[in-house]
């Protein structure tokens, strides 16, 4: 068994502890904490965990492989950088890091130690994401025209990070997955705070895609309504995938196309007298066999150690969101 140590208890903390312990796959050695109330709530639940406030009693024990990550964004690097430098693989919770320049380094030092840097990215280990991506990939829904989002809540406003770096690691990672991970032409940004100076509470972010691609991702802890729901319109059909409902997935054979061109020196050559017809076909509401995403992404990061399996969220796929974000 892989022995594991975690840092950082806080707000998503006890989630991936939950699943660590559950994991057949895995010992925690050790979980960190500077709090004495996280420490005690760690030892109120797992008695049979050592419980510390100090990350050297992680870092020095060589008998730990692994250490998961689940500090604020600000600690990230360092924490990383020391565990990766004492040859432990990492999972970093989203986003990886501050900065390109930061995850490239992360990804650097991994390589050179021959260890796994992962970060949780843990809507792509969804099945109803996953779900879309296979629907994309196989050309059902035709070519992508454009995405959009909204991740949007009243509550829970942080001061280390702003709205966007919060909520937006989830929406671009999708997309980055569900495309392909390519490099966007353009990023633009648009967000105000109202509560906090210089922490924006609501944002608006437009990426232009290669190929007219475009996305638009919405996230705000300022707004009425709890919604976690993407749209994907394409050529063929458009799909609708809400995180908070009960049927996560919907595709619609929707779309509008041009009429066929009649003949030659006729009205209908003319761009201006184009037809279109609206096409307004069934709803299908797909059966997704769900399994916990976390515990999907903890299993996943398990076989990158064990048996070689190339990262869906390495340093490449961190990279890229981590770039968006800056950009």
């Amino acid at each position: 068994m892989i022995k594991v140590a975690q840092i950082g208890v806080g707000y998503w903390g006890p989630n991936l502890l939950r699943n660590l312990v559950a994991s057949k796959r895995c010992k925690v050695a050790r979980v960190v904490d500077l709090s004495p109330e996280r420490q005690d709530y760690v030892r109120g639940l797992y008695p049979a965990v050592n419980v510390t406030d100090k990350v050297e009693d992680v870092l020095g024990d060589p008998e730990i492989e692994a250490v998961v990550i689940a500090t604020p964004v600000a600690t990230h690097f360092d924490l990383a950088m020391r565990a990766l430098s004492l040859g432990k693989h990492i999972l970093v919770e989203k986003p990886m890091a501050r900065s390109v320049a930061e995850v490239s380094e992360m990804g650097r030092l991994a390589g050179e130690k021959y260890r796994v840097a992962m970060v949780g990215h843990t809507f792509l280990f969804n099945s109803a994401v996953r779900y879309v991506k296979k629907l994309i990939d196989s050309g059902e829904i035709g070519d992508v025209r454009y995405i959009y989002s909204q991740r949007l809540n009243l509550g829970r406003i942080r001061s280390d990070v702003d709205a966007l770096w919060n909520f937006a690691p989830h929406d671009i990672s999708i997309i980055q997955y569900w495309l392909g991970n390519p490099t966007p032409v353009s990023v633009v940004r648009r967000g105000v705070g109202y509560i906090q100076d210089n922490v924006d509470d609501v944002v608006f972010l437009n990426i232009f895609y290669p190929n007219k691609v475009m996305a638009n991702i919405h996230v705000s802890w300022l707004d009425p309504l709890k919604i976690r729901a993407m749209v994907v319109v394409g050529s063929k059909k458009m799909v609708v995938y809400d995180d908070v409902a009960d049927n996560k997935i919907a595709i619609y054979d929707k779309g509008i196309d041009a009429t066929a061109v009649l003949g030659q020196r006729m009205d209908y050559d003319n761009q201006h007298f184009q037809t279109f017809d609206h096409r307004s076909g069934d709803v299908l509401i797909p059966k997704i066999d769900f399994k916990e995403p976390l515990k999907v992404e903890i299993d996943h990061f398990f076989d990158c150690i064990e048996k070689g399996t190339e990262c869906i969220t390495g340093t490449d796929h961190a990279r890229k969101v981590v770039q968006i974000l800056e950009m």
